[in-house]
């Protein structure tokens, strides 16, 4: 079974070439590099992977993703975080792209607006659509989700990954929570990342707190609209499980059909953001 790991971090050991913005949110263990997630990849049959620019430790600074994205271009995807409000960040996402293979913009809402339905988002977005690029949107609350429709609606040729599926996880928020990332499965180029078990749940392995909510999103956006990602560095993201047990969740755990394990694991991800590599036989 094809495997590929939609939406992990990385963070390099070298601070003094790839320095750390004030005050950064550092792995416990601090395991977070490439080789460090390259050794995760290979214990659990990972193929692929995409790798998510980490704003919590490096801000706005890309070179560590774009370095490591272009080193290892047969086996992960980069996936940059530009600052909307920065007019330079649309020419940097093509640079990105075209020196360094970037695929992927995650895009965040205006940080002096506070809203996805601005200039500097919009302009990111048309980047995205002229370079041929996908995007993923860091979409975690209920009061930015009216703005984000609005680039939805005027974006449907974009593929667009869904970030952690805003977030969910037990408590007060988790209902309308729920409710609204299901409503959002209208979007048919919209892309759901099923990991939220790992980084909601408030329980051990299998974490069944979040097993009805993940099996509603999947009804609700169909397997083939579903990816499985690790969070990597899981001590970090994931601190009640490991990344072989995040896997085993969606591989063994969860109530799912063989040909719906077999989409969310691995074979949808390959066919929006790994369409070099071969179908699972």
């Amino acid at each position: 079974m094809l495997i590929i790991d939609a939406h992990a971090h990385i963070i390099s050991p070298d601070e003094r070439r790839y320095q750390p913005k004030d005050q950064p949110l550092r792995p416990p263990r601090g395991k977070a590099s490439v080789e460090d997630l390259r050794r995760e990849m290979r214990a659990n049959g990972v193929t692929a992977v995409r790798a998510i620019q980490t704003l919590s430790f490096y801000g706005y600074d890309n070179r560590y993703l774009c370095d490591s994205a272009k080193a290892n271009r047969g086996w992960m995807a980069g996936v940059c975080t530009l600052d909307p409000d920065d007019p330079h960040s649309p020419g940097l996402l093509r640079q990105y792209a075209r020196d360094y293979g970037v695929r992927s913009l995650r895009s965040i809402p205006s940080p002096a607006r506070n809203t996805f339905d601005d200039a500097g988002v919009r302009a990111l977005w048309k980047t995205v659509a002229d370079e041929g690029l996908t995007v993923d949107i860091f979409l975690m609350r209920l009061e930015m989700v009216e703005s984000a429709t609005k680039l939805l609606d005027d974006f449907r040729q974009l593929t667009v990954g869904f970030c952690h599926c805003m977030d969910l996880k037990p408590g007060p928020l988790l209902e309308p929570s729920l409710a609204a990332v299901c409503r959002l499965a209208r979007y048919k180029n919209l892309y759901a990342k099923v990991d939220f078990i790992g980084t909601g749940t408030n329980r051990k392995y299998p974490c069944e707190d979040l097993h009805d909510a993940c099996l509603k999103v999947i009804d609700a956006y169909g397997p083939e609209r579903c990816v499985w990602t690790s969070c990597f560095p899981c001590d970090l993201w994931t601190p009640k499980i490991t990344y072989g047990e995040h896997l085993r969740i969606f591989t063994e755990a969860l109530p799912l059909k063989s040909e719906a394990r077999k989409l969310i694991v691995g074979e949808t991800a390959r066919r929006i953001w790994f369409p070099e590599l071969k179908a699972a036989g």
